[in-house]
């Protein structure tokens, strides 16, 4: 596992680590309100006009000026459909607010990965087991790269650059099939059977999606399809890149941690709290970029508090910074060409043969065992 140096926390100070994050947590659920309410509202009225700016702008795509702004248009409008609304809304967020079209369960966004299969994958997997090798797909690469130690080097991996920039390039789609985990079924610890729900949910959500992009919006073009077709791919294109820089930038800098299935068994909440911080990373940026990155920016935040409205985050984070140096607890930010950077010097250094750092060098979660495991079912609203 990966660690960083800092102090080493005792149970009982892991305990007090996560009733402070309590204590946060609740003071902004007893003053969510319209406040909120106005600010999902305003940013899905943006996202709309960017849309219907873009789709109509690459109409008169034959113009190099309108292709332009179709395509910047059309970007902006999937980056925060998919950043700021989809990813937020099916979190829970906005559960509070009784919306039917701000509903979690229900949502689907402009994205080729089903509603369901986020809600299981990211949802579930990756904020319950945050970064703990065998449990979390994300923190070993998503399958396609090796992004730990802990991955066993085979030759296969001098491709590690090349498959991270292709993940990159189709985003939408490597997160769209991350549900079958088809590197089992290449390792045959999977069936084809086991995979055919899965990939069920993706044929239903991932068909209708490229038709739109693909086929009806260019042939509404007329003459002009192949240039709304370019728009569209390029538009994908663009989003899909944000997205994975984003995420990269919050899961897999130098210094971010991961943890094994033994020493997080019986983790209490506070336990988790203290996960989520070790594992995650924020990096600076200004107003814009936190609404196109999800405010994402605030990873660490998130994955403390994923159901609550990302836009509180930057307020929450001075508290967090202010209890995580106090306890000793590293709280990674950085700017965010930084952490990319940091990420792909990862890239290529684990695409190179080495050794695993020995068990003895990892430092292990403290957990008490009287205290009752944690789920993101746990966390949600409805039970505050």
């Amino acid at each position: 596992m990966t660690t960083t140096a800092h102090t080493k926390l005792t149970s009982d100070q892991i305990e007090a680590f996560g009733k402070e994050m309590d204590a946060l947590r609740k003071r902004v659920v007893d003053d969510l309100g319209e406040r909120d309410a106005e600010y999902i509202r305003n940013i899905i009225s943006v996202q709309r006009r960017l849309e219907v700016a873009g789709r109509g702008l690459l109409f008169f795509g034959v113009l190099p000026p309108a292709w332009i702004a179709g395509v910047t248009a059309l970007s902006l409008s999937k980056i925060i459909d998919n950043m700021e609304i989809g990813h937020n809304v099916m979190h829970g967020q906005y559960d509070w607010m009784q919306d039917p079209a701000l509903t979690s369960g229900s949502f689907e966004w402009d994205n080729t990965i089903a509603g369901d299969s986020w809600r299981y994958t990211h949802n579930y997997v990756h904020h319950t087991f945050t970064n703990i090798i065998g449990k979390d797909h994300d923190a070993t690469g998503y399958g396609v790269m090796r992004l730990t130690e802990e991955t066993p080097w085979h030759p296969v991996w001098l491709g590690n650059p090349v498959y991270a920039f292709l993940l990159q390039s189709l985003f939408q789609w490597g997160t769209a099939l991350q549900e079958l985990e088809s590197e089992k079924m290449i390792r045959c610890e999977k069936t084809w059977a086991e995979a055919q729900e899965a990939f069920g949910r993706f044929l239903r959500k991932a068909g209708p999606q490229a038709l739109k992009d693909y086929v009806i919006f260019p042939a509404l073009s007329g003459p002009f399809a192949p240039i709304t077709f370019a728009g569209n791919a390029t538009a994908n294109f663009v989003r899909n890149w944000w997205a994975s820089s984003v995420i990269f930038c919050g899961h897999f800098p130098e210094g971010v941690q991961t943890f094994s299935i033994e020493e997080t068994q019986d983790e209490s909440k506070a336990g988790w709290y203290y996960r989520q911080v070790c594992g995650s990373a924020n990096f600076t940026g200004g107003r814009w970029l936190q609404i196109l990155s999800g405010n994402l920016s605030f990873q660490i935040e998130h994955h403390l508090f994923p159901d609550l409205p990302a836009h509180r985050y930057e307020e929450m984070s001075v508290e967090v910074k202010e209890i995580c140096e106090r306890y000793g607890v590293p709280y990674h930010n950085q700017a965010m060409y930084k952490q990319l950077g940091s990420v792909w010097k990862k890239i290529f250094k684990l695409a190179l043969p080495g050794k695993s750092k020995p068990a003895e060098q990892v430092e292990s979660v403290v957990v008490d065992e009287d205290q009752p495991k944690v789920t993101v079912d746990d966390r949600s609203l409805a039970s505050v």
